[in-house]
């Protein structure tokens, strides 16, 4: 009797498991109910195995992070002498090395950074030099939060490699800012932005289905005639947009070029490799029996 008391006891058990797993499924679906329109494809020159990245945009991407993105966005991953990298934005080919790139050393210059006096151990602030990390705005995550509502503007050294999209995702969101649909409850701390994932079923008053998108602290930050271009292109705010995305996708791995470069090297290399052992093989075995 005890055996027969225990089986029922864990058929009773796994039936229980069994529902709570079946109700866990089938709540996933709400709690994935949030959803944005697709993103917009920015083109990008860089995109797929033989991509590379157009100095050119990078210049500017890098120009309109530096006026419009950093006064709130840090890149604390970023050095200054990066830029000059192969196949960074201000990359010169007779520079002896990044950190003597006369660019580099100019924009740095410009930067005040963060510093300790050797002689009196005081905090100081002192010029940039290629060898220091992009400056932050804020001196502290806390002090970032407080002057943006509440919420810390995010770092965007890797941002690209974080979202999903990529560059493609920075250049939707960006462009992305729309008034509030009729019918949609917002605060006035926030914005809507329809590439911005977010379940807005509990805000809706209006007809049918809550829209696509979501709510977003940060106001739109682009708008046209902001940024001056020197090269000619047009200084909309569309294209802000598209240049500051692949600069952030470069600056979230800008050995990505030079890695597909190996990459596809080496896939020739294996290829060459597979026909001449195969060749080998044929020629040694040629006339005996298998």
């Amino acid at each position: 009797m005890t055996l027969q008391t225990n089986i029922r006891s864990m058929k009773k058990s796994l039936v229980l498991i069994a529902a709570a797993a079946g109700l866990a499924l089938a709540a996933t679906p709400a709690l994935a109910a949030g959803k944005a329109h697709e993103l917009r494809s920015g083109g990008f020159s860089f995109e797929g195995p033989f991509g590379t990245f157009q100095q050119g945009q990078l210049q500017r991407g890098y120009k309109v992070y530096r006026e419009v993105c950093s006064a709130c966005h840090s890149m604390n991953l970023m050095h200054f002498r990066t830029l000059a990298e192969p196949g960074g934005p201000f990359f010169a080919e007779d520079q002896a090395n990044p950190a003597e790139n006369r660019f580099v050393k100019a924009l740095a210059k410009e930067a005040q950074v963060p510093d300790i006096d050797t002689e009196t151990g005081e905090p100081l602030m002192r010029e940039g030099t290629p060898a220091d990390r992009f400056p932050s705005p804020f001196a502290n995550a806390t002090a970032a939060a407080a002057a943006n509502g509440g919420a810390a503007p995010p770092d965007l050294s890797v941002m690209a490699k974080a979202r999903e999209g990529g560059a493609n995702y920075i250049y939707s969101l960006l462009t992305g800012y729309r008034d509030a649909p009729a019918g949609l409850t917002i605060r006035p701390e926030q914005n809507y932005n329809m590439y911005m994932a977010g379940d807005l079923t509990p805000f809706w008053t209006g007809e049918g289905h809550a829209p696509l998108g979501g709510f977003i602290a940060m106001a739109s930050p682009l708008s046209d005639g902001q940024v001056t271009y020197d090269d000619g292109k047009p200084e909309t705010a569309d294209q802000y947009a598209k240049d500051v995305a692949a600069f952030i996708a470069w600056a979230s791995d800008p050995k990505q070029v030079q890695r597909k470069q190996a990459g596809m090297g080496v896939m020739i290399f294996l290829f060459l490799f597979a026909g001449i052992t195969y060749l080998s093989y044929r020629r040694i075995w040629k006339g005996v029996a298998h």
